[in-house]
């Protein structure tokens, strides 16, 4: 994806919010919708073309009276998540009252798997509901998402003659656009700078700094990499592709593992929810919530390399509190 592309499926999500939220929620509060509702429409896009198979698997496995069917309903989403409702997002924009509609909308959130639920929950999306419904907001915003003209899938959209009109949107690029909606929306909220994200050339250049000295002594194995304040992944990310293409340059064969944690529900949603985008599932369970100052998720853990970039404007006060220390 180039950069005008890039622009272009930002400032359409970006306006989304403008265009339907402006009378019903203050500014600050936009990303409350707009960021789990553009995670729900990448994993909707990605389950489109599998949903037939996944229901069938499903009253099979239901018929058979099978308890768990989490592998078996991967299996049939070719993903590491599903979904068991009826619906396709697309399927929603048409409901004929607010209340079939909610109804409706709150089914397909249900079909979610567990690992999608997770992050649903850490958005507190649900609560934003039925301010969506009484404000008659909710079906229009399924419909900008849905939109034929954006294509948040990782496949390309076709026109009738089989040209490609709509290119596909892969991984890394998605990953950029939801940092790029959060930094905007931490500009907007005025947080503080230890709230941003580090850039792309800075995680980059640190990636580098940790790896180029030991490069020639990288042996073909397993290695686990660990980010203590990770934001949405992007650090653990660029380490892993360092690290893969320096053990490529030297002949040597590695299988990366990515663990970390995040403090703040949000991005911690944002986190997981990359991570399944990329077929990443087993990685996602590496992904702790919660302060490691204070609830160190992987306490029992050794690492071969760990990188962080803390937020450093914060104040650690509550943590130190927590780990018995004075105010």
């Amino acid at each position: 994806m180039n950069l005008s592309q890039h622009n272009m499926i930002v400032n359409f999500i970006w306006g989304i919010a403008d265009d339907c939220l402006r009378d019903v929620y203050v500014r600050g509060k936009y990303r409350d919708v707009i960021l789990p509702m553009t995670v729900i429409r990448r994993i909707d896009a990605m389950l489109e073309s599998s949903k037939q198979d996944v229901l069938k698997i499903k009253k099979q496995l239901d018929d058979a009276k099978v308890t768990n069917q989490h592998p078996a309903l991967c299996h049939a989403s070719g993903q590491a998540f599903y979904n068991t409702s009826p619906f396709v997002l697309r399927d929603l924009k048409s409901r004929s009252s607010q209340h079939k509609l909610k109804a409706d909308f709150e089914s397909y959130l249900d079909g979610f798997s567990d690992n999608v639920q997770e992050i649903l929950d850490k958005f507190k999306f649900r609560n934003q509901i039925p301010t969506m419904i009484e404000s008659d907001i909710l079906g229009l915003i399924i419909e900008k998402f849905t939109n034929p003209e954006i294509n948040l899938s990782p496949n390309p959209v076709m026109d009738l003659n089989g040209n490609e009109r709509l290119s596909a949107l892969d991984n890394h690029s998605m990953g950029m656009i939801f940092e790029e909606l959060i930094r905007r929306f931490n500009e907007e909220n005025n947080e503080e700078a230890g709230e941003h994200f580090t850039p792309r050339d800075v995680v980059k250049l640190m990636a580098k700094l940790i790896f180029l000295p030991v490069a020639d002594k990288i042996e073909s194995g397993t290695y686990l990499v660990y980010d203590g304040a990770c934001g949405t992944g992007g650090m653990l990310t660029v380490a892993e592709e360092t690290l893969l293409q320096l053990a490529k340059e030297h002949n040597k064969e590695t299988s990366i593992h990515l663990y970390g944690q995040e403090s703040q529900p949000e991005t911690y949603a944002i986190l997981k929810a990359d991570l399944l985008l990329k077929g990443e599932g087993s990685e996602a369970e590496n992904m702790k919530f919660g302060s490691t100052l204070s609830a160190d998720g992987l306490a029992l853990k050794e690492f071969d390399f760990m990188l962080s970039n803390p937020p450093y404007g914060k104040s650690w006060k509550s943590d130190q509190e927590r780990m018995g220390g004075k105010g």
